[in-house]
């Protein structure tokens, strides 16, 4: 992505709302960009005038050719470059002499193609930003916007709705086209970004956060350059009351700086993205069907109050099923009161009234949904409901049963008109998902889908974002003094002891002498640690719980005979009874220091209990993210056990993150084992890696700082 404006914002409405068109490169063979895009535009403008130029001249589409931009009778508001890359300069030498304020660049051939290609790329994009012009592309389809009708997609027909959708790829928006055909909904602004040499994503959530058609906002980003960024413009168009979901390929690439340190194994990449959604209140998508679907889920108007869902289903195996999808995903499926279920068993004689409810009618009666459902989505204990099995069934399989399939289409209503009037949000799952009532409810705003998962995940993404849980991006603070070198375990100690950090008491020694003196000053038992190595417990560079001389003496002369390490140091043992955790940071380039709690020791890797978050992280933020972990039972006294203080732990992990955020040299901070007593948390080891310890050396602290 580019760098942000100076001044804020600039105006994109040329782009959406142009006064006037010409299409550069444009083509009478529709099977070219240019001819395509000037076909369009012609059938599709309106009022809106449309020019096109072809070096030969001549009539095009109806229309007559001009040879140059000059040539045309008024100075065309927006430009579609719809000509080879190599005519790229000329064209904007023309186009912006004449005062032309937007550029759609559908042409590849530039940044994709290398750093020539890269570095012509943005002297294009520096020129048109210095004419205070902006550009959409290069290398994109072009975009599409309802409340001014103007339409220039290339090979692809936008159908109007309430849907956003703004994308890197144009492949996957024909995706999203497509299924958003099937579904009858369609979209109200329609943008592809190419190679953002100029526009990029941030400038068009930007452009969303007041745009009263647009209802939800679904992203398709294959990198993210500037994350906080654009994390901050999607907690805008959120707070405005627009969801957004975000589908951003990577999880594969897991694991890739595990040779540093355990923090960058445990945070990847990918897990930048999950932190920039947490912070902004994005809901992130792992698949093209999921995206889609949790956007059609996210149209709907009405949110659960709670986590608490009522599943109706035909037949025992689907509602089962589907409970037990709800459970996994953090929702629950709890027992009725008796008195719903004294009103299920009246309104469905025979029914248990129990929850999964089971009509126990099979497929025979063709309004059993239509008299469970507004009972269930009546009652305060109920915050959504799940219908699961086979709605539809006479449509689907029988529609020669006009009877039966309008008593489905009349019960559907039924469904809708409960929805409306409780606000209890309903999530339809049914594998006769084509069939009229399926389409009936989907016109009323009731998401319908095909499989359990697909309503499954629906209603958590409706209760993530009812829940409102961004924890905001937070600002980066001023960087501190850089630290020198490549720190031992011994500065990293300092270092952190100085920022706030609870460390067990230690000397620095270099010898038997000194280690023994300093165990006797300190008081026994002790700890022994080697210096000069990032992984001390692996290589055997740790020796614990020494109660005598001897033993100090004993492991100061193995380890300086096997591990030559340029020093020790002596700290008191750690009191007994306590959890450990590890804590972390580390820089990331998408997304500044990525904040890291989870279970700690030396099975840390092995679990891969972690939470992250932006950071610097508060106090607050950092409890939540323990109270997340496997292991938070653990701190709260589980078997009997005390309560551990997870106040202290809190405020470690908070006061680790804030030394990160303020030394952008410092790649890779951690603390493990930090370990959680029943008053305080202690810090056991500590570990700092620098931009010249990991081959980063010569960054300045600007380049370091994403």
């Amino acid at each position: 992505m580019t760098e942000p404006p100076p001044g804020g914002r600039r105006d994109l409405r040329p782009l959406f709302d142009p006064r006037t068109v010409a299409v550069v490169g444009a083509s009478a063979d529709t099977s070219k960009w240019g001819g395509d895009i000037a076909a369009r535009l012609v059938r599709t403008a309106g009022e809106r005038p449309v020019y096109l130029v072809n070096r030969r001249g001549g009539d095009l589409h109806g229309r007559r050719a001009y040879s140059s931009l000059g040539e045309i009778p008024e100075v065309p508001e927006l430009v579609v470059l719809a000509m080879p890359a190599a005519s790229l300069d000329a064209v904007l030498d023309d186009a912006l002499s004449l005062g032309v304020k937007a550029f759609i660049g559908l042409f590849a051939g530039l940044g994709e193609t290398g750093p020539a290609g890269r570095a012509r790329e943005r002297a294009a994009a520096d020129r048109v930003r210095a004419a205070g012009a902006v550009l959409l592309g290069p290398n994109c389809m072009g975009l599409a916007d309802r409340a001014s009708g103007f339409e220039a997609v290339a090979y692809l027909d936008i159908p109007p709705g309430d849907v956003a959708f703004v994308s890197q790829s144009g492949a996957m928006g024909e995706e999203f086209v497509v299924r958003a055909r099937d579904w009858g909904c369609g979209f109200s602004r329609y943008v592809t970004l190419g190679n953002q040499a100029d526009v990029d994503a941030v400038e068009i959530l930007e452009s969303l956060t007041m745009h009263p058609e647009t209802r939800v906002v679904a992203m398709y980003l294959e990198g993210v350059d500037d994350g906080r960024r654009l994390a901050a413009a999607a907690a805008q168009v959120v707070a405005a009351g627009r969801p957004v979901v975000l589908l951003a390929p990577g999880r594969s690439t897991a694991g890739a700086r595990a040779a540093l340190s355990h923090t960058g194994a445990l945070a990847p990449d990918s897990t930048v993205v999950d932190a920039l959604c947490a912070a902004a209140g994005v809901v992130r998508a792992e698949t093209p069907r999921e995206l889609f679907e949790l956007t059609m889920a996210l149209r709907t108007r009405e949110r659960p109050r709670g986590r608490r869902v009522a599943v109706v289903s035909d037949g025992g195996g689907p509602g089962g099923v589907a409970a037990d999808a709800l459970s996994a995903a953090g929702l629950t499926v709890p027992e009725f009161s008796p008195a719903l279920t004294a009103a299920l068993r009246h309104e469905l004689p025979g029914s248990a009234g129990a929850n999964p409810v089971d009509l126990a009618l099979g497929t025979i009666d063709p309004d059993g949904f239509a008299r469970a459902v507004p009972v269930v989505a009546a009652d305060p204990e109920v915050d959504a409901v799940v219908v699961v099995g086979q709605l539809g069934y006479w449509a689907g399989r029988f529609p020669e049963f006009d009877g039966l399939v309008a008593g489905e289409v009349t019960g559907a209503g039924v469904l809708a008109a409960a929805v409306r009037e409780t606000g209890t949000p309903l999530v339809v799952a049914t594998v006769y998902a084509d069939a009229a009532p399926a389409r009936e409810l989907r016109a009323a705003g009731v998401p319908v889908f095909r499989e359990i998962a697909s309503a499954v995940a629906a209603v958590s993404a409706l209760a993530v974002v009812a829940e409102d849980t961004a924890t905001g991006v937070p600002d980066l603070p001023p960087p501190d003094a850089p630290l020198a070198g490549s720190p031992d375990y011994w500065a990293a100690r300092e270092a952190l002891a100085a920022a706030g950090l609870s460390f067990m008491p230690g000397r620095l020694v270099r010898d038997t002498g000194e280690a023994v003196a300093a165990a006797r000053a300190l008081g026994f038992p002790v700890a022994l640690k080697a210096l000069g190595l990032l992984h001390k417990s692996d290589a055997g560079g740790v020796a614990l719980d020494l109660r005598d001389e001897s033993a100090v003496a004993a492991e100061v002369g193995a380890m300086a005979q096997r591990l030559h390490p340029p020093g020790f140091v002596v700290e008191q043992m750690a009191p007994a009874g306590g959890v450990e955790l590890i804590a972390g940071c580390r820089w990331t380039a998408a997304g500044g220091p990525l904040a890291l709690v989870g279970a700690g020791g030396v099975y840390t890797e092995v679990f891969g209990d972690t939470r992250t978050a932006l950071a610097p992280v508060g106090e607050a933020v950092a409890a939540g993210l323990i109270g997340r972990l496997r292991v938070a039972a653990l701190l709260h006294g589980a078997r009997g056990a005390p309560r551990l203080d997870v106040a202290a732990a809190a405020a470690a992990t908070a006061c680790l993150s804030r030394f990160a955020a303020a030394h952008p040299e410092v790649l890779e901070v951690e603390v493990n084992p930090l370990v959680v007593l029943p008053h305080g948390a202690v810090a056991l080891d500590a570990r700092i890696v620098t931009a010249a310890a990991s081959g980063e050396a010569g960054k300045t602290r600007e380049e370091a700082r994403p």
